[in-house]
């Protein structure tokens, strides 16, 4: 069986969660609870494309905040 996520004639979403994670998704199927829809129906290529777009920092959104507000140490040479 095909993997449903690459065929290039469908159409598809591009989700994300509150962790900034995103998802592509075939746009007849329902958005899951907890992902909100960052890019309308589209081309799997397009919406790849947005992803590499704006998904540039695979970090849980959640961790750049707890580094965020982490305390700066100074490194010192030896």
């Amino acid at each position: 069986m095909a993997n449903p996520l690459e065929d290039d004639g469908d159409v598809y979403l591009v989700l994300v969660n509150d962790e900034n994670q995103h998802s592509l998704w075939p746009a007849f199927r329902s958005v899951p609870a907890g992902w909100k829809v960052a890019h309308g129906e589209d081309t799997r290529k397009s919406c790849l494309e947005y992803v590499s777009a704006h998904w540039t920092d695979m970090r849980p959104a959640s961790l750049v905040r707890a580094m965020d507000d982490e305390p700066r140490r100074e490194v010192s040479g030896a």
